[in-house]
C-alpha cells in the first residue's frame, strides 16, 4: 500500500471477483469494462432488474460510453472499474488495473514530485471531506492528466465507501491554451502599428505644431484619425469573441429587410470609390420578414462583402432569396460570390476557425469567425463554397423568428 493510503486490509470484495468473474464468463469480445455500480432510481441493492420503479431505467450505465476516464475503487482501495478512457489516458491496461490498489495503478505525483495519494489520502484523511477538485497531475513518464476525486461515504462522517475518479486528457485544455496565446499574440502585433502612428504623430503635432501647414496637419490627423478607428475595430472584435465563446452574445430582435440592408452596403462601398458595376445585386420576391439583431445582420453582410472586395476579383454577386431553415422553418438566405482565385478546397474546413487569412492583404483572421458565430446564435446556418465564376461563395440562412406573440 502506497504512504498515506491508511485503509482496510482486507481481501478482495465482492466486487473485485464479480467483475473479473464477468470476464471470464463473457470474454474480452468487446473490449468494454465491466459496468459501474452506478445506480439509477429503483435500481438499488435489494432490487431486480426490470422490476424496479417506473422499470424505465436501465440497471446501470455502461462505464466505457463515458467520453472520460472513470475509475472506481472500493473500500479496500481496490480498483472495481477501470473504463476504456481510463486506460486510453494512462496507458494502463485494464487488466492490470482492475483489483489492484489504487495507488499502484495510479502512482499519480503532482507537479512539484508529490505523490498524490499520500497527500490527499482518502481513506484516512480528515471524515468531512468529500472529494478533491480537478487538478493536473502527472503519472510515470510524465504523461499529464487532469484528475478530479469523490468520496462516497455511506454516512456524513464515516468511513470512505467508494473513491470515485475521473480523468480527462490535457488536450483539450492545452488546445485552448494555444488559441489564447494566439489571440494575445494577435491583439499585440495588430495594436502596435496603430498605436505606434497615433503616438508618433499627436508627438510631432505636439512639438512642431507651428512648423506644419493646414493640409499636412489635416493628412496627419486624418492618419491618427484612421489608425483609431482600427483600434476601436479590433476591440469590437475582441469584444464580440468573449461574448460569442461565453455564450453571452445578445441579440435585438426585430424585422430586418435584408434585401435593404444589402443594398446599404452596396451604397457605402461604391461611396468609397468601389465601381457600382462590380456589384450585381438579386432578389427574388417575396422574402419573409425575418426577426434579427439589425446591428449584428449589418456586421455580418459588412464583412462578407468587404472580404469579396479585398480578397476577390471581377463582379461581386450578391443573392437574397427565401430559404428553408432548421426544422422546415422558414428563412432567408443571403448568397455572397466573386470571381476570383477561390478559397482552396484544402482550407475550406479552417475558414471560420481563429486566425484564419485567405491572403496576404492584412487582417486579423477574427472576421469569419465572428460571422459564423452571429449567424448561429440567430439560429441560423452558414457555409462556404466555390460559386458559378470560380471564386468564394458565402451563403447564409436566417430564420424567420417569429416572436411566439406574433404567430
Amino acid at each position: 500500500m502506497g504512504v498515506g493510503m491508511n485503509r482496510p486490509h482486507g481481501t478482495r470484495t465482492a466486487a473485485v471477483h464479480a467483475c473479473e468473474d464477468s470476464d471470464a464468463a463473457d470474454g474480452p469480445t468487446d473490449g468494454r469494462s465491466p459496468a459501474a455500480p452506478v445506480s439509477r432510481p429503483g435500481t438499488g441493492p435489494g432490487d431486480s432488474p426490470g422490476t424496479a420503479g417506473s422499470g424505465d431505467f436501465p440497471r446501470g450505465v455502461d462505464p466505457d460510453d463515458l467520453p472520460d476516464g472513470l475509475v472506481i475503487a472500493d473500500e479496500s482501495g481496490r480498483i472495481v472499474c477501470f473504463n476504456a478512457a481510463a486506460a486510453r489516458i494512462t496507458a494502463v491496461p485494464r487488466a492490470t488495473a482492475l483489483g489492484s490498489p489504487l495507488d499502484r495503478a495510479l502512482p499519480l505525483e503532482d507537479l512539484k514530485g508529490r505523490r498524490w495519494w499520500a497527500l490527499t489520502d482518502p481513506y484516512g484523511g480528515l471524515a468531512t471531506r468529500t472529494g478533491q477538485p480537478e487538478r493536473h497531475l502527472l503519472l510515470p513518464g510524465g504523461r499529464e492528466v487532469l484528475v478530479s476525486a469523490r468520496y462516497v461515504r455511506e454516512h456524513p462522517t464515516g468511513p470512505v465507501h467508494r473513491v470515485v475518479v475521473s480523468l480527462r486528457g490535457t488536450e483539450a485544455r492545452r488546445r485552448n491554451e494555444r488559441s489564447h496565446a494566439e489571440l494575445i499574440a494577435t491583439v499585440a502585433h495588430e495594436l502596435r502599428s496603430p498605436l505606434t502612428s497615433v503616438k508618433g504623430f499627436t508627438a510631432t503635432l505636439l512639438a512642431k505644431w507651428e512648423r506644419f501647414t493646414d493640409d499636412q496637419k489635416r493628412l496627419m490627423l486624418e492618419t491618427v484619425d484612421a489608425d483609431a478607428s482600427r483600434v476601436t475595430r479590433l476591440i469590437a472584435e475582441l469584444l464580440d469573441i468573449s461574448r460569442i465563446d461565453s455564450g453571452r452574445l445578445e441579440l435585438r430582435r426585430q424585422p430586418v429587410d435584408l434585401s435593404a440592408a444589402v443594398e446599404r452596403h452596396v451604397q457605402a462601398l461604391t461611396a468609397k470609390g468601389q465601381n457600382p458595376d462590380r456589384f450585381l445585386v438579386r432578389t427574388c420576391q417575396p422574402l419573409p420578414a425575418v426577426w434579427a439583431d439589425p446591428d449584428k445582420v449589418d456586421q455580418v453582410l459588412g464583412n462578407l462583402l468587404e472580404n469579396a472586395v479585398r480578397h476577390g476579383e471581377g463582379t461581386v454577386t450578391i443573392e437574397v432569396a427565401p430559404a428553408p431553415a432548421k426544422d422546415d422553418e422558414k428563412g432567408a438566405a443571403v448568397t455572397v460570390s466573386d470571381e476570383g482565385p477561390g478559397i482552396p478546397e484544402e482550407s475550406m474546413a479552417r475558414v471560420f476557425t481563429r486566425f484564419w487569412r485567405g491572403s496576404k492583404r492584412g487582417g486579423t483572421g477574427l472576421g469569419l469567425y465572428i460571422v459564423k458565430g452571429i449567424v448561429k446564435a440567430h439560429g441560423g446556418t452558414i457555409t462556404v463554397g466555390r460559386g458559378l465564376g470560380g471564386g468564394a461563395e458565402f451563403r447564409f440562412v436566417l430564420p424567420v423568428n417569429t416572436p411566439a406573440h406574433l404567430a
